[in-house]
């Protein structure tokens, strides 16, 4: 079961980096393009559960060891996804929640009056750049981001997966 969380779980991150780095590439990093590329990256859970029915289970697992090797998959590329995050923002120099914060703040001033409901929006965003220059708030809010998706797709494949007859196992030639 480790080892098969291991490679699916590496594969995943590998691919959830890939899709990442070119976003930045493209300059296409939105929330949409973010979130696609975390499922299909994460298909690796689906996979990864099917290969332990097939080959560690002999074709029939139950939902709890099928869910907790999707689980540790999405740990897995959780994790490798913080690592890839942390790695950009020590290469841009950590600009990126100043840069966040800024560009939230222009939006709010063209779409606010000025008053209290402006400055608050702007000291919450001020807030927000201070928390995030912080480790302990940003490594596992980054984890976040990424590992709800993860756990979804396992709670799915497992629930799938028990059943030998979906995708059945083949024979051996």
């Amino acid at each position: 079961m480790l080892r098969i969380s291991l490679i699916y779980g590496a594969i995943a991150g590998t691919v959830t980096i890939a899709f990442m780095v070119l976003g930045f590439a493209i300059g296409q990093a939105s929330e949409i393009f973010g979130y696609l590329s975390m499922v299909v990256a994460l298909s690796m859970i689906f996979l990864g559960i099917k290969r332990y029915r097939d080959v560690e289970c002999g074709g029939m697992v139950k939902f709890f060891p099928a869910f907790l090797v999707g689980l540790s998959i999405a740990a897995i590329a959780g994790v490798a996804y913080v690592a890839a995050w942390e790695v950009y923002l020590a290469a841009t120099d950590y600009g990126f929640a100043a840069e966040y914060a800024q560009s939230q703040i222009e939006r709010a001033r063209a779409a606010m009056a000025p008053g209290p409901a402006l400055d608050a929006k702007i000291a919450e965003l001020q807030r927000f750049v201070t928390m995030y220059a912080d480790p302990a708030f940003r490594l596992p809010m980054t984890f976040i981001e990424i590992f709800p998706v993860g756990l979804i797709i396992a709670l799915i494949s497992a629930a799938l997966l028990r059943n030998p007859k979906l995708f059945p196992r083949r024979a051996a030639a």
